[in-house]
C-alpha cells in the first residue's frame, strides 16, 4: 500500500459564504467552480479544496469535520488492503473526469477519501 499525499480537502459548513471568502478573498485561492452552496479551488499544484454548505445535497457524510483524499497509485488494491484491515468503506469506488474515489471511516470516526487522479 502506497500513499502519495494528501490531494484533496472537502468542508462542510454552516459558515458557507464566510468560508468561501476566506479561501477566495483572503488566502487568495484561484476558485475554478461554483454553484449555490458548492465551491471549488484549484491550487497549482492540482490539488482540490471543495467547500458544500451545510444543506448541500450528497455530502452528509461529511459530518465529522474537514474531509481529507489521501493520493494512491492502485485505489481498487489500497481499498481492498483497507476493507482486510477492517476499515469501513461508504458506498463503492466512484469515478469522474480523469479521477477515481472512495470514501472511508477511519478509526478515529472521521470520514477520509482515497484518490486516484490519471497521469497527465
Amino acid at each position: 500500500m502506497k500513499f502519495k499525499g494528501l490531494v484533496w480537502l472537502g468542508i462542510r459548513t454552516e459558515k458557507f459564504n464566510e468560508t468561501l471568502k476566506f479561501y477566495r478573498d483572503t488566502l487568495g485561492l484561484p476558485q475554478a467552480y461554483d454553484e449555490p452552496g458548492f465551491a471549488v479551488f484549484d491550487l497549482p499544484n492540482g490539488d482540490r479544496i471543495e467547500i458544500f454548505s451545510d444543506n448541500y445535497e450528497g455530502r452528509e457524510l461529511f459530518n465529522t469535520g474537514p474531509v481529507v483524499g489521501f493520493e494512491v497509485d492502485d485505489i481498487e488494491q489500497v481499498r481492498l488492503e483497507l476493507e482486510q484491515a477492517g476499515i469501513e468503506f461508504i458506498g463503492p469506488i466512484e469515478k469522474g473526469g480523469h479521477s477515481k474515489w472512495s470514501h472511508f471511516r477511519g478509526p478515529d470516526g472521521n470520514i477520509y477519501e482515497l484518490k486516484w487522479r490519471e497521469k497527465s
